[in-house]
């Protein structure tokens, strides 16, 4: 499914899109074509994508290819979601404790279309951060863990 979603492969064209998609929320879907729950994350974003063509645009991200965004967001379980608005990194509280980006897929395509509705509308008020609309049961739990140096 991931070759029916646009295809981002280098830093300059991730860059490209997160400057010049406006009053729009950009989703990023950073994985690999190959993985299993990549595969599942991809179905929903594509059968999701012409309803949500109005409030956003939806791509997905091989890792090989942006190893500046995986360090940059500390992407090191893929699948990753991460949305923008006009350029803004958009975080939403999943009530955990990482805010910047969703980890694993979504349940169904009712719950991608919930929490792009969200962004959305918190964005258009100037909003950066949103409250997450989904049941905290359906969306992944993990734990962080912290190199000390």
């Amino acid at each position: 499914m991931a070759s029916l979603l646009e295809k981002l492969c280098t830093k300059s064209d991730i860059d490209n899109a997160i400057k010049s998609t406006e009053e729009l929320v950009l989703v990023l879907r950073f994985g690999r074509e190959s993985d299993l729950v990549c595969m599942e994350l991809d179905e929903i974003l594509w059968k999701t994508a012409a309803g949500l063509s109005k409030m956003a645009k939806i791509f997905s991200v091989e890792v090989d290819g942006a190893s500046v965004y995986m360090q940059y967001f500390d992407i090191t379980l893929i699948p990753a979601t991460i949305f923008f608005f006009n350029g803004q990194h958009m975080k939403v509280d999943w009530g955990t404790p990482d805010h910047t980006k969703f980890i694993g897929s979504f349940r169904n395509k009712q719950d991608f279309i919930d929490v792009v509705e969200v962004i959305y509308r918190g964005a258009m008020r100037g909003k950066l951060m949103v409250k997450n609309p989904l049941d905290p049961q359906n969306v992944p739990k993990y734990e962080l863990l912290y190199k000390e140096f």
